[in-house]
This record gives structure tokens, sequence and C-alpha cells, in this order.
């Protein structure tokens, strides 16, 4: 940009040079001089020939110098926007490129290669993500697949058995009853929670929002996971004030910390605590789950609250359900204008939900 101003500049003082010598007479005395030396005439006439050829046409002539000059500063200010335009499209090309190589414009051009190269980059991002999701939906696919597969084979196995053999003790057709009957349960919660997380995806979550005594809910709720852990002599601690109040929908509410001590207890050490703390910071409420047991890597970490995202890739039915509990809390507490988080170290892995302690406060 900076050559070809300098360019028009030059120009422009060319043929101001130009006019004011025509105007000053000095063009004339040049002109007279050429005459005589060339063609061998006295100054009379060379003189003569000067104003009947130039100084009689003088108006004429700088008119059409004038309008030479405007048309070419006009062909080339044409040129030089076109080749900005053509850049700019060049750039737009590029943007639509799959290719990661940055776009490149010339140097007076650079305001816009920064911004199509930052467009460039959210567009690559969203790409990136879209094929993520795109992968963990398939994924999803297959886990529920194998996950339905497998309580399905079983209550067909066991209804198959109980019909080709009639005559089985009534003890043994019991047992077989209440296999099959465990197996449907299974079946039923993974298509569940395949059901909840499309709904809470799918539409806004309406919230019944009440006054929680948070140590009553939480209290009750680890009395019903008392069968879950005490087998693996597990314990879950409940540290919360009797007279901390929640604001927000009890039964959603109460799913959030369901799924989170779900998962606490599928992963953590046998013969371990599981604790619950609880406590207000000015206008927040944070309540955290702690558990000893595997560190989540950091690349895992930061996804586990994505949605269709699975942790546990062995597909093990013996560590809860699909995958998407923690999808779900996470769309509850976004619901309450709260957030969810996690962090994992060789001590144990915490969980920590954040939520208004006034309802309607936003986080």
């Amino acid at each position: 940009m900076t050559r070809k101003m300098l360019s028009m500049m030059l120009m422009a003082v060319g043929i101001v040079f130009l006019l004011r010598e025509l105007i000053r007479g000095r063009f004339g005395d040049a002109v007279v001089d050429f005459l005589g030396r060339t063609f061998f005439l006295d100054y009379t006439d060379a003189l003569y020939i000067y104003q009947a050829t130039f100084r009689n046409h003088l108006g004429t002539i700088i008119c059409i110098a004038i309008i030479i000059a405007l048309m070419a500063v006009f062909r080339y200010s044409i040129r030089w926007v076109t080749e900005y335009f053509d850049q700019i499209s060049a750039g737009c090309d590029a943007l639509l490129d799959e290719k990661e190589e940055l776009i490149t414009l010339s140097p007076e051009m650079g305001f816009l290669e920064l911004k199509l190269n930052e467009c460039k980059n959210i567009l690559e991002k969203r790409y990136r993500d879209a094929r993520q999701a795109e992968q963990r939906k398939n994924d999803l696919v297959v886990y529920l697949a194998h996950d339905i597969r497998t309580p399905l084979t079983s209550v067909i196995g066991y209804l198959e058995l109980m019909k080709e053999a009639p005559e089985l003790p009534v003890e043994q057709r019991a047992k077989y009853l209440s296999i099959t009957l465990d197996k449907a349960y299974r079946l039923e919660q993974l298509i569940n929670e395949f059901f909840e997380i499309t709904r809470f995806n799918l539409q806004s979550i309406p919230l019944n929002r009440e006054s929680i005594r948070l140590s009553h809910m939480l209290f009750q709720m680890v009395e019903e996971f008392y069968p879950i852990l005490a087998p693996a002599g597990k314990k879950a601690l409940v540290e919360v004030p009797e007279d901390l109040i929640l604001p927000g929908d009890p039964d959603k509410l109460a799913r959030v910390f369901n799924n989170i001590l779900k998962n606490a207890a599928a992963y953590s050490y046998e013969n371990t605590d599981i604790r619950i703390r609880a406590w207000q910071e000015e206008d927040r409420i944070h309540i955290t789950f702690s558990n000893q047991g595997p560190v989540i890597p950091p690349e895992n970490l930061n996804a586990i609250f994505e949605k269709f995202y699975r942790l546990d890739s062995a597909r093990s039915s013996a560590t809860g359900g699909a995958g998407l509990g923690l999808a779900i809390a996470k769309e509850i507490v976004n619901a309450h204008q709260g957030s969810i988080s996690a962090e994992s170290n060789e001590e144990g892995t915490l969980f920590l939900v954040s939520l208004p302690a006034e309802a309607g406060k936003s986080s």
C-alpha cells in the first residue's frame, strides 16, 4: 500500500509541476529553445511556431493533459481496488478450505488477514467439536447396544429355559424369575437414562423451587445407599449444618446428588469413606462429594460432564448405568444457575456443586 500511495503522490506532483511550468511560460521557453537547436531556426521563427502550435491552444492542451492524467489516476485506482477485492476473494476461499495453513494477505491487508484467521480458527474448532460430538454419539449407541443386549440376553435366556423345562422345581423357577426381573429392571434403567438425557438436552428443565433442608435430604440419600455401600465396606459420611437451607427443585437436585454419589460409590476403593460436605459462602452454597479411588486423567476430567461422554470404556455393568448420570446432573445444575466441576489426584476425587443461596440468583 505504501508503494502504491507513493506512486500516486509522485504522479500528482508531476501533474502539478507540468501545469505550473505551462502557466509560468517556462515550458514555452524550453520548446522554443528545442526548435531552434533541432531545426536550426532563429529565435523569431521558433517563437512563431511555438505560438501558432502551442501558445494559441494552451487552454486546450492543459485540459487534455488534465483529462489524460485523471484517466490514468482513475485506471490505476481501479486496478488498485480490484487487487484488494481479489485478495479478499482469495481469503474467503481459503477460509472455507480444510487445510490448516494460515491465510496470508498483503501487508496493507493485515487487519483483514487477522480477522480471517480468527474466523478460520473458530470454524476449525467448531468442526472438530462437532466431529467429536458425533463420534461420542456413535460411541454412546455402541455402549447402549452392548449394555442393553446383556440384560436382554439374560431375560430371553431364562424365559426360554423356563418355557422348555416346565417341570422345574419351585425354588429353581423362583430363582430364575428373580434373576429375570433384576435384568428387566436393569434394562429399564438404561432406557430411562437414555431418554432423560435426551429430554434434558432438547428442552428447558422446568423447576418447582422449594426451600430444601439440605442435611435431611443428604442423610436420607445416604441411608438409601447403605445396601450398595455396605457389601464393599464403604461408608458415606455427611457433614452438613442442620440449618443450611438450599432453594431449588428438591426432586431434580436429589437426582444430581444421587448421580454423583452413585458415581463415587462405583469408583471408590473398598473399605473407604465417601465424605459429603456443604457450607454457605456469601451468596453461594457449596456441596462436595469426595472419595478415594483411581485417579481420573486430566483429559478425561475435563470431559466427564459432556453430553454422550462415557469414562468407563470397559462398559462394565458393575459400574453403573450407561455413563449419562453426570451429564444429567450438569443439565439440572445449569438450570439452577449453578456450576459443577471435578478434580482428581492421588488423594482422591472431589466433585463440587455450587448453587445460589437465594432463589433466582445467577452465578
